[in-house]
């Protein structure tokens, strides 16, 4: 027993010993934690620089825009072709994708050979010879009766302007031929095809293996947002946020980049991590000086390292006792399936011990268990290479995101990681270690890359499909030039209609009379009380204008809210709770006992017969309280304030918003002769001649008037425009078949249109996977201030005012506080034109 113990640990120290050997020998392999922390923070910069556009020309990781979309939702169907081009031979499928999901993917495939002279020979040969054994498999599995669609895998650095194109930057893993770098690949695979004839076919989708491996994982799991490839080469893509690639116009959604990692180092960041063996490598690859951190990582080149190394430490008599053979100086006889062997769990030193001697060496115990590390060394710094490269990807997304921790999928395939008895494991441990935030499942991708450019087809084909149903749901709110130069002449009628003394009762858009006379012209001053009654909150302010100064205008102002039993009670208790609202902010201001000239902005259609008169004509953005409709919102002010018996107040003038707006913007800019707003509500004012106001006395001079256009096709005159999602809103609507023009156009119902759109589109399997939650189910869940978040349209106003009105030069100026600036400036203008008329002349 005691030889037993006694021989095992000699062997145990004569390894230990070996170990420690190739340790001090390979030293500069073996990348500590804060090394590969550093070498994932280059990684990072260098996807920062491939995704911009000012340096992306001189990027080493190019970044790729692929085109791709989306990955795989479960709706996909149909049969589809693929074609996977990439290594030493090609494959060619088809691929059957049942629609209920329930039933595995169907594949039928067949590998042909490239023989060597069309590696290195002209393009066009190349791809004539994919198009023979493409024309062959259909043939042989009798599929050549109808067209179908194809997917080309062209596992090479390309420049894709879209879906189906790619262009070919340069040529990797020993393929030479000729013409093709520079040129449309898929442009080459048409031409081949269509020179060879009799197959019918068409290729919508172009792909990289590795977006094809994210793809063949996200299928089965859609959390799958990492595709990884580490095999004969190597590379890694993800889903990128569009609002980041600057290659590509566009700043909604996101798309799959195809990270082209393999030039990693290419332009020195990894200099100081490059061994003397790497550069020997490099020196005797077909393309000296590209593609480096493929070189320290990939299937290709990790057996070629290991025979340099063995052949260096033989040569200084540390292995083999300083003997070489003719073998281990020939480049090429130790590949990486040997290192597979050799790292084997069980009979890994056996398998060394035949592999060298089938090199022609005699090796002893402690050369085996030295070779065994030596194969350990250079395989787990690949692993760890890639995942220093990975975790800076997962970073990426998981801050992209703005979470805390990350939950996702990498797909993975390549014969490394396939073949490898421990690459997977040390892969996963080390991802792990370097990004503790980011929990990570690593599949493996199942029929690799050429079921993947299968799937980019299908989802190519379903969102081409759901494209068109979206398109065709939202064709009716796209308006021609034709139509809208009909809703201006419409509205045009409807304005002439409203100032008409015998229409002005039928009309839609009822022109009502301000009494506003002239706008500011820069002489008003004193100090003036406004109030503020428009949506859910009611202000109350105090506004200083200085004389002789545009620019001088001061306000202090206080915030009440507008309960929703308010809102819809009864008159007297909205005008009550107003009035408790103004007694507290002249509390809060000490002015109680000052009586201000008042301006009343009150943002509901009236029908003024003086500047401090109106009758409500009808409530609008939510408000109902009963007995206000045809009384004179000023009067119920007033007696309001008799109730309460506190304070006396010189209401002066009620103001609408849109006019204060003009005021607003006219007291900065004295050319301003239109206020519009573009709110919860929707409404415009002007400056019109008073010889075309019929129902006021008096032609000479201007006068605002209010349009209240929102009231605009109550008459039907707009129904061809109308679409059902705005007839669904103005029926769940408090005033239905009123105020149409304002329901298609504010911000009250925009988001409400736009909730209903998504729930169609979701019933319909066209959105969210065809899943409605019951927070989108909820009447207002969508607010419009998501519009403004999602889609940037601040243009579109500008642009079509200017195509339909060529004639009139417009400025549009954003005012500044109309309702209660614009008040206070009403109720100036309004003093002195009444001060102006008393005074003698």
């Amino acid at each position: 027993m005691f030889a037993v113990h006694l021989l095992s640990f000699y062997f145990s120290k004569l390894q230990e010993d070996q170990i420690k050997k190739v340790d001090r020998y390979l030293y500069a392999m073996r990348l500590s934690d804060d090394q590969l922390a550093d070498i994932s923070a280059r990684f990072r910069q260098e996807m920062e620089k491939g995704l911009s556009n000012e340096s992306n020309a001189t990027a080493a990781v190019k970044m790729l825009p692929t085109h791709v979309y989306s990955t795989p939702d479960g709706s996909e169907k149909g049969e589809f072709l693929a074609l996977d081009l990439g290594g030493s031979k090609f494959k060619v499928l088809q691929v059957k994708v049942s629609e209920d999901r329930k039933g595995k993917v169907q594949m039928e495939s067949e590998t042909f050979p490239i023989p060597e002279e069309f590696l290195n020979g002209r393009g066009t040969e190349l791809f004539e010879h994919v198009a023979e054994s493409l024309k062959s498999f259909l043939r042989k599995h009798h599929i050549n009766h109808t067209r179908k669609a194809l997917g080309f895998t062209f596992s090479f650095p390309c420049a894709q302007s879209k879906i189906d194109e790619g262009v070919l930057l340069s040529w990797s893993k020993n393929f030479k031929a000729r013409g093709v770098q520079g040129n449309n690949v898929v442009q080459l695979l048409r031409k081949a095809i269509q020179k060879v004839g009799d197959v019918d076919v068409d290729v919508l989708a172009m792909v990289n293996d590795t977006v094809g491996a994210m793809m063949t994982c996200g299928y089965d799991d859609q959390n799958c947002e990492v595709g990884v490839i580490i095999g004969t080469g190597t590379n890694a893509c993800y889903i990128e946020e569009m609002r980041h690639i600057d290659l590509v116009e566009g700043d909604e959604g996101r798309m799959c980049i195809n990270t082209e990692w393999g030039a990693f180092g290419d332009d020195g960041v990894l200099d100081d991590f490059i061994t003397s063996f790497d550069r020997e490598i490099d020196a005797a690859s077909i393309n000296p000086g590209k593609q480096l951190f493929e070189k320290m990582v990939s299937g290709m080149y990790m057996g070629e390292l290991v025979r340099l190394i063995l052949l260096k430490m033989a040569k200084k008599g540390l292995l083999f006792r300083g003997q070489v053979s003719d073998a281990l100086r020939t480049k090429g006889t130790f590949q990486t399936k040997h290192i597979c062997l050799i790292e084997q769990y069980k009979g890994g030193l056996e398998n060394t011990k035949e592999i060298l001697e089938d090199l022609g060496l005699n090796p002893s115990e402690d050369d085996c268990i030295a070779v065994q590390h030596v194969c350990t060394i250079v395989s787990f710094r690949s692993a760890n290479l890639v995942a220093a490269a990975l975790a800076a990807i997962l970073t990426r997304i998981r801050e992209n995101k703005k979470l805390k921790t990350l939950r996702t999928t990498v797909g993975v395939d390549g014969t490394v990681y396939r073949t490898h008895p421990q690459y997977p494991k040390r892969l996963h441990k080390v991802v792990r270690h370097l990004v503790p935030d980011c929990h990570v499942r690593f599949v493996l991708s199942e029929s690799g890359s050429a079921k993947g450019a299968a799937m980019v087809t299908a989802v190519a084909q379903r969102l081409a499909s759901q494209r068109k149903e979206i398109d065709d749901t939202l064709a009716a709110f796209a308006l021609s030039p034709t139509q809208l130069q009909e809703v201006k002449a419409k509205m045009r009628v409807e304005l002439e209609r409203g100032l008409k003394k015998d229409s002005h009762p039928t009309a839609s858009v009822k022109m009502l009379p301000t009494y506003v006379y002239r706008t500011p012209d820069g002489t008003e001053r004193g100090k003036y009380l406004a109030l503020d009654l428009g949506g859910t909150n009611f202000r109350v302010l105090v506004v200083k204008i200085r004389t002789g100064m545009r620019n001088s205008v001061r306000m202090y102002n206080k915030i009440y809210a507008i309960p929703l039993e308010i809102m819809q009670g009864t008159g007297e208790e909205l005008f009550d709770h107003i009035v408790q609202c103004i007694s507290d902010f002249l509390d809060y201001m000490g002015m109680k006992n000052t009586r201000l000239p008042l301006g009343f902005t009150f943002s509901f259609p009236c029908n003024q017969t003086g500047i401090d008169k109106g009758d409500l004509v009808c409530w609008t953005k939510g408000f109902k309280a009963t007995e206000c409709e045809g009384y004179d919102v000023v009067d119920m002010l007033r007696e309001a304030i008799k109730r309460r018996n506190e304070f006396d107040l010189d209401i002066v003038a009620i103001v609408n918003d849109t006019v204060g707006t003009m005021m607003t913007c006219a007291y900065e800019d004295p050319k301003c002769q239109i206020g519009l707003i573009a709110g919860t509500g929707s409404n415009v004012c002007y400056m019109e001649e008073m010889k075309n106001i019929e129902f006021v006395e008096g032609d000479e001079g201007q006068m605002c008037v209010n349009t209240e256009w929102g009231g605009f096709g109550a008459n039907d005159n707009i129904e061809d425009i109308r679409t059902r999602y705005d007839r669904e809103v103005d029926g769940g609507s408090l005033n239905p078949g009123k105020q149409r023009f304002e329901k298609m156009t504010s911000g009250m119902y925009l988001g409400e249109i736009v909730r209903r759109i998504l729930i169609d589109l979701t019933k319909h399997g066209l959105l969210f996977r065809g899943r409605i939650t019951e927070r989108l189910k909820t009447k207002g869940i969508f607010e419009t201030k998501f519009l403004s978040q999602i889609e940037s349209f601040s243009t579109i106003l500008k642009d079509t005012v200017r195509e339909l009105a060529p004639n009139c030069k417009v400025d549009f100026i954003l005012s500044e506080d109309g309702s209660g600036k614009g008040a206070a400036l009403i109720t100036a203008v309004a003093q002195q034109h009444y001060t102006d008329k008393q005074e003698p002349h």
